[in-house]
């Protein structure tokens, strides 16, 4: 009988730990999908709202209670941040449902090709100030200064004028992608952008699909730059040419601009760099002793359209690659002619190849309807 029992409980032993380890590999594989579940979680939480927002509701334990965020609102002041809004103006255009396109389906494949390239340039360090705040249609609007360790000092030029400036080089970053997608796809989508810097008020707001957004009169404006500007142009308000008239940036100033809420305002057109397009962000500082040297542009040494026609008024536009003078871009319509008094409009069209030899940036809608060119005073 005992060495029946001393069997017996040697069994029940070595069932036991068979269990034991079973239910030790089920608790690890749980775990590795728990953990799994949590950082797939955080991706998403970190996808919808800025990094430093979602650790503030990590730290603060509001991972699985999504009705204490209605309760907690998340808001913050800032007295100065840049705002930028960046428009494909003639997107519209180009969308049509029709049943070669899916019924507009590939229209929107490349709105968000378009959209994701802009995307992966915040994943550079380079822009590692800058925070998406929010696509509508073919708008992108972003903002720099939000980051608590990156913001704008109050009354401090140097800083405000580095961080407009990592702002402005995303817009030509920008501006180099769009130029790209037109020579892959042979089309000609044109970029609108308005900048403005002041005071903010960020926040989220829903209990469901929480959004983070920024309010204040500076948005307003950045979106009426934006609005009131001209394609393939950059307008800028009075205090972004303050902050930045030291740095290697060449205005053009526009003069009086009737902004809706707002009366007239004056604006600026921002061209060009001073500075080849090789410039480092970080290296822009140090540049200011040498602002007014260089030759280069926003398309990394190709004029701009706003100096070739400058150049094409004063009739001495320069050698491109070893040709003459660059003649003025056709049009389909006679010069005389235009849409009842809109204009002539470009050759090259949203969904055929270019026409001329030029460069996708320098063909202009109406380059007739400019306004006048004038020295950076108003």
């Amino acid at each position: 009988m005992f060495l029946l029992a001393v069997v017996i409980h040697g069994r029940q032993m070595e069932w036991t730990a068979r269990l034991d380890f079973l239910w030790q590999i089920q608790a690890n594989e749980e775990k590795r999908e728990m953990d799994a579940l949590q950082h797939s979680n955080k991706r998403i939480l970190f996808n919808l709202l800025p990094a430093h927002v979602a650790t503030h509701f990590l730290d603060n334990q509001f991972r699985s209670n999504m009705n204490t965020l209605s309760q907690d609102l998340y808001h913050q002041s800032y007295t100065r941040v840049g705002v930028v809004f960046a428009s494909i103006t003639n997107y519209h255009e180009f969308y049509m449902e029709l049943d070669g396109n899916n019924q507009g389906v590939e229209c929107l494949r490349l709105l968000n090709e378009i959209i994701a390239d802009f995307d992966e340039l915040l994943g550079e360090e380079r822009f590692k100030a800058i925070d998406k705040i929010k696509t509508v249609g073919s708008t992108y609007m972003a903002a720099v200064g939000l980051m608590p360790d990156l913001r704008i000092l109050d009354e401090d030029e140097t800083t405000a004028g580095f961080y407009l400036s990592t702002l402005v080089e995303f817009v030509f970053a920008m501006r180099e992608k769009l130029l790209n997608i037109n020579e892959n796809s042979y089309n000609n989508f044109m970029l609108r952008v308005g900048i403005n810097i002041g005071p903010v008020v960020a926040g989220v707001i829903g209990a469901r699909k929480p959004q983070y957004d920024i309010w204040g009169n500076t948005v307003n404006v950045a979106s009426r730059m934006d609005s009131t500007g001209l394609p393939n142009h950059t307008q800028v308000t009075e205090e972004v040419y303050q902050v930045l008239k030291n740095f290697p940036y060449e205005f053009q100033c526009r003069g009086k601009v009737k902004v809706k809420g707002k009366g007239d305002m004056t604006t600026y057109f921002l061209t060009d760099r001073k500075q080849p397009g090789t410039v480092r962000v970080d290296d822009l500082p140090g540049m200011r002793s040498s602002a007014n040297t260089g030759g280069g542009n926003m398309y990394g040494g190709v004029a701009t359209p706003l100096t070739l026609l400058h150049q094409i008024q004063q009739g001495s536009a320069p050698e491109m690659n070893g040709r003459s003078k660059p003649q003025r871009p056709s049009c389909s319509r006679d010069e005389g002619g235009g849409n009842g008094g809109g204009g002539s409009t470009s050759s090259l069209s949203h969904h055929g190849g270019f026409s001329s030899g030029m460069h996708p940036s320098l063909l202009l809608r109406n380059t007739s309807r400019l306004p006048p060119l004038r020295e950076n005073s108003c």
